[in-house]
């Protein structure tokens, strides 16, 4: 039997199912890299960037390092108007001052580190924080330069010196430029030691290429954040070169830590604490 069409069609086009979810706003959520587990953003904000299942440390840049380590409003930056030339007129895919621009877009700084002067816990210290989400938190003049400055600064007013590193090494864009910046920090870090001064080193997640290879070993004491990435060259390159399988967790923290190159693991709800300490044990 054929059924009669209703003389009075429905418009389906307007109706939304009874049930219909509402949209959930981008980036509320976020997964851990680490565990895969979904987390509230906001509550990992709250945990420092710290997974709230498996305590991952997830990567942050280098202004949320400054608010996550100093006392609140104690910062006070220094060459904050110093960025990077084009010395060398390089082109890869695409111009160095292309790249720049766009990394001083993104992060909102002129290049790959803060430092200042700041307290921690009411300890005054002079700072700087790397940031890798500048270009990787390459190395070239201007971080060599400000890092320099910052640890004559800490000489001259016999302050403690912390720098939290977090670099894929030298930036090849100002190739010797950039490798001269090792020697530099290096010296300066020779003649504040002469001056009795107290250097305490933070490697995060990942210190590797020339800044593990010069300035983020010298310090007085060696600090790292759990499960970090810690060498010279990366562990792939390393297998085919000398073509044997690694340890496991090669390079990381922990193995570092076993083997003496690194004095302690410390969780970064626990850095300002460990670094006060310090500070207090060598009278600084």
């Amino acid at each position: 039997m054929t059924q009669t069409p209703s003389p009075h069609p429905i418009d389906t086009s307007e109706l939304k199912p009874i049930h219909a979810k509402k949209g959930v706003p981008e980036g509320l959520w976020i997964r851990c890299g680490k565990c895969a587990a979904m987390l509230f953003r906001k509550a990992v904000e709250n945990n420092l960037w710290v997974c709230t299942k498996c305590q991952h440390h997830f990567r942050v840049s280098g202004q949320q390092r400054v608010k996550q380590l100093v006392d609140k409003d104690s910062f006070e930056p220094f060459n904050t108007t110093m960025a990077p030339v084009d010395p060398l007129g390089f082109v890869d895919l695409k111009g160095y001052p292309e790249r720049i621009a766009a990394a001083q877009k993104k992060t909102g700084q002129n290049d790959a580190v803060q430092t200042g002067m700041a307290y921690i816990k009411g300890r005054k210290v002079i700072l700087a924080c790397m940031d890798f989400t500048f270009l990787g938190g390459s190395m070239g003049s201007v971080v060599g330069e400000k890092i320099t400055q910052a640890i004559e600064q800490a000489g001259e007013n016999n302050l403690p010196m912390v720098i939290v590193c977090s670099s894929g090494g030298a930036r090849m864009m100002e190739s010797g430029f950039s490798l001269m910046q090792m020697a530099k920090v290096s010296a300066a870090l020779a003649r504040f030691d002469d001056q009795d001064g107290l250097f305490i080193s933070v490697l995060t997640d990942p210190t590797t290429g020339g800044v593990t290879a010069s300035f983020a070993m010298l310090g007085d004491v060696i600090l790292a954040e759990p499960k970090a990435l810690i060498g010279f060259a990366g562990p792939r390159v390393i297998e085919q070169t000398i073509r044997q399988e690694l340890p496991e967790g090669f390079q990381r923290a922990e193995f570092l830590l076993e083997c003496g190159f690194i004095d302690r693991l410390v969780h970064r709800k626990e850095l300002r604490t460990e670094i006060s300490r310090i500070i207090d044990y060598a009278g600084k």
